[in-house]
């Protein structure tokens, strides 16, 4: 995602711990954690969600292909 190292990690600690306080920090930490698996879990479900929908068009072209294909020997 980021390329955040030691360093940068470190300064956003210590920032976080001088604005929020040592007493709302874990709070806040897991509070982030749940969001964070939370958007993760939702994105999952819509990537899941997109791919059904589209394997049930490319099901449904094939179908289409099919009946033309059978419409056209028919004719033949």
């Amino acid at each position: 995602m980021w390329n955040l190292g030691f360093p940068e990690i470190v300064i956003i600690f210590v920032i976080a711990l001088l604005v929020f306080g040592p007493r709302k920090l874990p709070e806040l930490g897991k509070s982030l954690g749940k969001g964070l698996a939370e958007f993760k879990r939702a994105s999952n479900e819509l990537k899941r969600t997109w791919e059904e929908e589209v394997r049930a068009e490319e099901d449904d072209f094939r179908k289409i292909k099919r009946d033309i294909e059978k419409t056209d020997d028919i004719t033949d």
